[in-house]
């Protein structure tokens, strides 16, 4: 298996790993990382074919159940018997994915805003029946095509400055076939909404009451998942980045809660 990027940010008390989402990096969590390290020691992790992490040929490592995988693995390498998991949108997917594979291995488990891993089965046959169109069509058009996809940071209105010029920036590492293979082979396996009812580890969804669309998943959410709380922000899809100060609030009253 082919590891993906991640680094420790050095802190106080247990490891907490930080997954981003879609065409993002790193850099999302900028506003955050200072603040956290004062309750937690931060592990930063990037997407295959985003950031600093490399683009696996195997279509396989792409697959939601193979980054709970890598996800493990990095916990051993750390030597912890048990973390923090922490993930937003498409990265919550997948966060939410390793708590339900793994949770005697955490604390508990953090959430975002996630539409992909309340996807409906609706939703989850046309991302799988359309993948490897929507992914060939991306690798024909290349960078210009990555850089039309809504969720590009170029398209960000809303970020603080510092986090918009980093994520753009970061934009450029951005592999075609990485990112075409995350379209192809991780989204149609991203959906847990048929699985929350399986938790049994204290859960918090942060989630910024703008984005209305969300809204009727946070309410199954709150309907189906056992030990989860729920903490809204005055903002709209990126919770950390346009509200960090409540994000980072909420994320330590977590950690201190739950350790």
């Amino acid at each position: 298996m082919t590891e993906p990027f991640w680094e420790v940010h050095e802190g106080r008390g247990p490891f907490l790993l930080l997954v981003h989402g879609f065409l993002s990096s790193r850099s999302q969590w900028l506003s955050n990382l200072g603040e956290l390290q004062q309750h937690c020691q931060p592990v930063v992790m990037e997407l295959y074919g985003h950031g600093r992490s490399p683009s696996p040929n195997e279509s396989e490592q792409y697959h939601a159940s193979a980054y709970v995988e890598a996800m493990e693995a990095i916990r051993c390498e750390l030597g912890t018997p048990q973390w923090y998991v922490c993930g937003y949108s498409l990265g919550a997917a997948l966060t939410i994915r390793y708590a339900l594979t793994f949770p005697e291995r955490i604390f508990g488990h953090i959430f975002t805003n996630s539409a992909s891993a309340f996807a409906e089965p609706d939703t989850v046959r046309s991302w799988t029946a359309n993948g490897a169109s929507s992914a060939n069509k991306l690798r024909q058009g290349g960078v210009k095509a990555i850089e039309r996809i809504p969720v590009h940071p170029r398209h960000a209105r809303r970020l603080p400055r510092q986090i918009y010029n980093a994520l753009v920036a970061d934009s450029k590492l951005l592999d075609v076939d990485g990112v075409a293979n995350t379209l192809e082979h991780t989204m149609p396996g991203l959906s847990v909404r048929h699985e929350l009812h399986l938790n049994t580890q204290p859960a918090l969804l942060i989630c910024g009451r703008f984005e209305t669309s969300f809204q009727s998943h946070r309410e199954f959410a709150e309907k189906k998942m056992p030990h989860l709380t729920v903490r809204e922000t005055d903002t709209g899809h990126a919770v950390n980045m346009q509200g960090a100060e409540t994000f980072n609030a909420a994320v330590e009253t977590f950690i201190q809660s739950t350790s």
